[in-house]
C-alpha cells in the first residue's frame, strides 16, 4: 500500500514553507515517526515524520521547493508491501523493551549496512555495526564514547555509541539483539562512513537483552537507566552545568549534547558571556602535529589541563588557516556615525516590535546596506574558481554567531530582496538555533559575503579573516562616543569603526574602499536604504 506524506499544519497564519533538507533518499527504508525532511517557514522550522514504516518510494518536493499546507511531499511503500516484514518480525519486537521509540535515522542506516538476515533470529551469527551516513559532504567522524562494553548484552535498536562530526553528534544503535563481542573503534578514533565500529554476536545472548537496561548504571546516567551521551557529560563538566538543570530529550531519558547546549543558552543572559570562552583552548591543540611542545616543569604540568579539540574547533582552525594561506588578504578601514540609525531605531523600535513580533537591531541596517553595496560593486560578492571568476547576482549573507562550542556562520539567503522585518526574524531564528546546536548543514552553506560583529563583545578594532571561498567580510565594532569635527566644530557622536577584509586577487583597493564608503553613506543616511539611492 502506498502512503502519501503531506505538509502538516505550520501554525497560525502560516500557509506555506520551503523544503530545507531531506534526511532520506528514494529507496531508503524508514521507520514510523522517523524524521523524513525539514520544512522552513519565516517563523519556525518543522520536521516531518514518516506516517508509517516502509520504503521511501518517491520524493515529490525536492529541497528548495515552496509547498502549501496539505501538499504532497513524498510517497512511502508500506513495510509489508515492500517486502520488509522480516526486519519487523514478531520475535525481535518481543525482545525489545516495550517503551523503545522508533529507530532514529542513524538506526536505519546502520541496519541497512548490516548483512541481511543477521537479526535476532540468527543463531551465533556475527553482525558488523558500521558508521552510518553522516550527512551531505560529511565523510568522517570521531567516536565520542561507548554506552556498552565488550561482553554486554544489547537489544535491537539500543544505542551503542555516539559519533561526533564537526557539525552534529549522532547515536549509532544496534542493528540486532545479541552480545557486543568486539569494539573495533575505541573512543577517540576517527572513522569514515561505512567503517566497522563493532561486532555483535546474535543467538542466545539476544534473549537476555531486555534485562540489560535494568542493571545498575554508572554515575551521571539518567534515572531510567540510559547513560547520558558522552559528549553531553563532557560538556556539562566544561560548562559547570548540573544534570538536574538539563531537560533530556534522548531515548529513555538520556541527556544529549543538544540538551546541554540548550541549557547553556538558557543560563546565559547574553551569548557574549559564553562565546569568548570557547576559543581559549585553541592556541595549544591548534599547533600543527609536527610541532612538539617544549618541556615544562613538573609543577607547571600538574596545574595544566589538556582538552581534546572538538571537531568544530578543528574545522574552524583549519578553515581560517586555509584562508590565510590561499587568499591575498588585505583590510581597509573606515568609521561611521551611528547617530541617524540610533535615532531611527529609538523612534520606531516599540512600534516595530508590536507589528512584527521581533526587535529592531542594527544588523538589519548593515545587512541591507551591504547587500545594496555588493550589487553595485560585484567583485566583492564574487569568488575565484580555478582561472575563472564567478559573479553572483544575489546576496546570501553569512552572519557570524558566537555559541558555547565556537563560532558558526548561518546564512540568510537573498538578503537583497528582504525587508528589515524579514531579516530580523530570520536572524533571530538562526541565532537561537545556532546557540542550541540545531542548525542544519544546509543553513551554514552557500554564503557569498559575511558580517562579523565583534562589537557585542566590546571589540573596538579588528581585522576579520575571510570565510572561504568568499572574497569579502565586514567587521562591525563597538559603538563608542568620540569627539569628531563636523562643519568646523568638535562634537560628540556615537562612532563605530568598520573593517573590510578582502581577497586582493579579485578585489582591487579602489573597489574595497568604494564599498566601505558606500556602506558608510547608507548607514549615516538610512533613508537612502528605503529610497534605493
Amino acid at each position: 500500500m502506498t502512503i502519501e506524506v503531506t505538509v502538516p499544519a505550520l501554525g497560525e497564519s502560516v500557509t506555506e514553507a520551503t523544503v530545507a533538507t531531506w534526511f532520506r533518499k528514494p529507496g531508503d527504508r524508514v521507520a514510523a515517526d522517523e524524521m523524513l525532511c525539514e520544512l522552513e517557514t519565516d517563523k519556525v522550522t518543522v520536521e516531518v515524520p514518516a506516517p508509517a514504516a516502509g520504503v521511501l518510494k518517491e520524493i515529490l518536493a525536492p529541497e528548495g521547493t515552496t509547498v502549501q499546507v496539505g501538499a504532497p511531499l513524498a510517497l512511502i511503500e508500506e513495510a509489508e508491501a515492500a517486502g520488509e516484514a522480516p526486519a519487523h518480525s514478531p520475535a525481535p519486537a518481543a525482545a525489545a523493551p516495550a517503551d523503545e521509540a522508533a529507530p532514529a535515522p542513524a538506526a536505519e542506516a546502520a541496519e541497512t549496512a548490516a548483512p541481511a538476515g543477521q537479526g535476532a533470529a540468527g543463531e551465533g551469527e556475527v553482525v558488523t555495526v558500521t558508521v552510518p551516513t553522516l550527512g551531505e559532504s560529511v565523510t568522517e567522524a570521531t567516536v565520542a564514547g561507548w554506552f556498552r562494553k565488550e561482553g554486554e548484552t544489547v537489544g535491537r535498536d539500543e544505542v551503542l555509541c555516539e559519533l561526533e562530526t564537526d557539525k552534529v553528534s549522532l547515536e549509532v544503535p544496534a542493528p540486532a539483539a545479541g552480545t557486543l563481542a568486539r569494539i573495533l573503534a575505541p573512543e577517540g578514533t576517527t572513522v569514515e562512513v561505512g567503517a566497522p565500529l563493532a561486532e555483535i554476536v546474535t543467538g542466545e545472548g539476544a534473549a537476555a537483552a531486555p534485562a540489560a537496561p535494568a542493571r545498575t548504571v554508572a554515575a551521571g546516567s539518567s534515572q531510567s537507566g540510559a547513560k547520558d551521551a558522552p559528549s553531553a557529560r563532557r560538556l556539562m563538566e566544561e560548562q559547570g552545568i548540573d544534570r538536574t538543570a538539563v531537560t533530556p530529550t534522548g531515548k529513555g531519558g538520556r541527556v544529549l549534547k543538544e540538551d546541554v547546549l540548550r541549557a547553556v543558552a538558557d543560563r546565559e543572559a547574553a551569548p557574549a558571556d559564553a562565546a569568548p570562552a570557547a576559543p581559549q583552548p585553541a592556541p595549544g591543540p591548534a599547533t600543527p602535529p609536527a610541532t612538539k611542545r617544549a618541556p615544562v616543569p613538573a609543577e607547571d604540568a600538574a596545574r595544566e589541563e589538556r582538552v581534546r579539540m572538538t571537531r568544530l574547533r578543528q574545522t574552524i582552525a583549519r578553515r581560517l588557516k586555509d584562508a590565510q594561506n590561499t587568499a591575498a588578504m588585505l583590510t581597509t578601514f573606515n568609521e561611521v556615525d551611528m547617530s541617524a540609525v540610533m535615532a531611527l531605531r529609538n523612534r520606531y523600535k516599540e512600534l516595530f516590535l508590536k507589528k512584527h513580533g521581533v526587535k529592531l537591531g542594527f544588523m538589519s541596517f548593515f545587512a541591507r546596506a551591504c547587500a545594496q553595496a555588493l550589487m553595485e560593486i560585484p567583485e566583492i560578492n564574487a569568488e575565484i574558481d580555478g582561472d575563472t571568476i564567478i559573479y553572483k547576482h544575489y546576496v546570501h549573507m553569512g552572519i557570524a554567531v558566537g555559541t558555547p562550542q565556537g563560532l558558526v556562520v548561518p546564512v540568510i539567503r537573498d538578503v537583497q530582496d528582504l525587508s528589515f522585518a524579514e531579516i530580523e526574524k530570520r536572524l533571530a531564528d538562526l541565532s537561537k538555533r545556532a546557540r542550541e546546536g540545531r542548525l542544519s548543514l544546509a543553513e551554514m552553506q552557500g554564503g557569498t559575503f559575511t558580517i562579523s560583529n565583534g562589537g557585542v563583545y566590546g571589540s573596538l578594532f579588528s581585522t576579520p579573516i575571510l570565510n572561504p571561498p568568499q572574497s569579502g567580510i565586514l567587521g562591525m565594532h563597538k559603538i563608542q562616543e568620540r569627539p569628531v569635527a563636523i562643519d568646523g566644530e568638535v562634537v560628540i557622536r556615537p562612532m563605530m569603526y568598520l573593517a573590510l577584509s578582502y581577497d586582493h586577487r579579485i578585489v582591487d583597493g579602489k573597489g574595497a574602499v568604494t564599498f566601505l564608503v558606500r556602506v558608510k553613506e547608507l548607514i549615516e543616511d538610512p533613508s537612502r536604504l528605503v529610497l534605493d539611492l
